[in-house]
């Protein structure tokens, strides 16, 4: 990315190799998420190489990384410190350093592999918008060779956000009334891992028709238009007087007014955008601000694989892929809810 708004280029770019605690992967494939597309519409991060989806082949391992060697396949997730607090305690979406490991163009030193060509990587450190990129163990996930791993990509954020939303963030159990607001990639992945929670009733609301169909088909009980004037009444009935969980992708103002003002007492709505909480309201009804799932990757990702091996989360069912050069048109389909999980082509096993 040179510039906000504009079409990303593929251009070649020196790295510096590997440092001793790094992993050097050669990309077989990434998924596109939203977070990707906020920062290309922004801007504010300058030139910089997105992508933070990434699954590929280990080609070199430092010489003070453990579990990790040439030949392996792994997906790769979100990036953490490791030495902090939360980490140590095996919390790393609480890690103290989450924002610049994540979101900072950087290693964690400051430094930037890529500074001779004038742009910045590292971005959720990975940057899997490219042929290579440099890791390290803490967001590295080993997984099965006979898996394509152009179909795994997807699993290192959107999906772990919404089925660990579901399993971890908000520990559904069966017979809870779950309604999901938005069904994008996050919230599809949301509603079969309530099904597989055994969550009953379980409500899909957006304002597209073909993605409210296809979460039916997912687990979902029940389906509305968002822009419905009775929204709140219709869910209300539905779920009998109120929500036990709500999960928020939507970021809409009156959409989180909707979902609060659903909650049973007890109840607990999840917002996946960042946009507020999280804070406690009458009748212990909690909003919590979710990230990546609370998931552990090396824990999650092996769980939601095991799912997709046993028929539970086919998360299949959303992704389309394209050839890495046709990025901005993948990214273009993703805006214009053409495409629910673009998944990018880089290179061949």
């Amino acid at each position: 990315m040179r510039r906000a708004d504009s079409p990303l280029k593929i251009e070649r770019v020196q790295m510096e190799g590997p440092r001793p605690d790094e992993v050097l992967v050669r990309l077989v494939a990434s998924g596109i998420c939203h977070t990707d597309i906020g920062f290309w519409q922004a801007g504010a991060a300058g030139a910089v190489i997105l992508g933070h989806e990434g699954a590929g082949i280990v080609e070199y391992a430092g010489s003070s990384v453990r579990g990790f060697r040439p030949g392996d396949h792994v997906v790769l997730s979100y990036q953490s410190c490791g030495d902090c607090r939360a980490c140590q305690a095996g919390r790393p979406v609480q890690c103290a350093q989450f924002w610049e490991a994540n979101f900072g163009f950087a290693r964690p030193d400051g430094s930037n592999a890529f500074a001779a060509s004038g742009v910045r990587g590292h971005f959720f450190g990975q940057s899997s918008f490219a042929t290579h990129c440099l890791a390290t163990e803490r967001n590295l996930v080993k997984v099965p060779k006979e898996l394509p791993l152009e179909m795994l990509a997807p699993l290192g954020c959107g999906l772990q956000t919404g089925a660990g939303t579901i399993m971890n963030s908000l520990a559904v159990g069966a017979g809870s009334s779950v309604a999901v607001f938005g069904t994008g990639s996050v919230g599809l992945a949301a509603i079969m891992a309530a099904r597989i929670a055994g969550a009953d009733p379980i409500i899909a609301v957006d304002i597209r028709r073909r993605r409210l169909v296809l979460a039916r088909e997912l687990g979902a009980t029940h389906s509305m238009d968002g822009r419905a004037v009775n929204l709140r009444e219709r869910i209300a009935t539905l779920a009998g007087g109120g929500i036990d969980y709500g999960v928020e992708t939507t970021g809409d103002a009156a959409i989180e007014r909707t979902a609060i003002a659903l909650l049973n007492p007890g109840g607990q709505l999840a917002l996946l955008t960042g946009s507020m909480g999280p804070h406690h309201l009458p009748g212990g009804r909690k909003v919590l601000s979710v990230i990546q799932g609370d998931a552990i990757p090396q824990q999650f990702i092996p769980k939601m694989i095991k799912l997709y091996r046993g028929g539970q989360f086919p998360f299949d069912r959303l992704v389309r892929f394209y050839d890495f050069r046709n990025l901005n048109r993948a990214i273009a389909d993703s805006i214009g809810g053409r495409t629910i999980k673009p998944v990018l082509r880089i290179g061949g096993v």
